[in-house]
């Protein structure tokens, strides 16, 4: 049987993006099952603990762009480090996603348009007429899903996105969770190919 990666993430974070090509290889050379997990940051980050990036110190802010510049080169992107309309209220472009998943149908082209529509595109993902344009390219039902993902049902899936993420121990994005064990970051993809590779069992936290 196929093993389970829980996914959690937002359009808002450029990591997600950085690390989305990477993590697809792992699921088609690991064949695994990729359980999309759109979540609310500032929700998540609220609960846990942590800051927005406005809120940050500037020497952490600095510190950031550097990073992202590092990992543009080594993942070979051409992204922008602040795209014209970043920050968004991603809420309607994740829940989407969520859409997308209740009417059964696969995301991941939907995805990918969006990561490079945020951080190479410069398009705005708050806006519904881009994201139905995204959708309908990737073959999906743009209109409806748009619409659909501003329903309640919707809204409530993606609370529960949230929930499950703190119960998880998940307290950023992106996040890779395999059999329980958090792999907190993009630069965590080599680690969580390990445990893969290995087959060990999860690492639990110790008192």
């Amino acid at each position: 049987m196929s093993r389970r990666i829980d996914y959690y993430f937002s359009f808002q974070s450029p990591w997600a993006y950085i690390g989305h090509q990477p993590l697809r290889r792992l699921v088609e050379t690991y064949d695994l099952r990729l359980a999309y997990k759109p979540v609310l940051l500032t929700g998540l980050f609220s609960e846990t603990g942590g800051m927005p990036l406005a809120k940050r110190h500037p020497a952490r802010q600095r510190y950031r762009l550097v990073e992202l510049q590092r990992w543009r080169d080594k993942r070979g992107l051409d992204f922008k480090l602040w795209p014209k309309h970043w920050p968004f209220d991603a809420r309607l472009a994740d829940g989407v996603v969520i859409a997308a998943l209740a009417a059964g149908h696969d995301p991941e082209p939907y995805l990918q348009r969006a990561f490079a529509a945020v951080w190479e595109r410069e398009l705005d993902l708050a806006q519904p007429a881009v994201l139905i344009e995204l959708a309908d390219a990737a073959g999906l039902p743009g209109e409806k899903l748009v619409a659909h993902a501003g329903s309640d049902q919707i809204r409530a899936a993606y609370e529960q996105n949230r929930l499950d993420a703190i119960a998880a121990d998940v307290f950023g994005s992106p996040a890779y969770v395999l059999d329980g064990e958090v792999f907190w970051g993009q630069d965590r993809i080599e680690l969580l190919e390990d445990a893969l590779k290995s087959g060990r069992a999860p690492y639990r936290p110790t008192n």
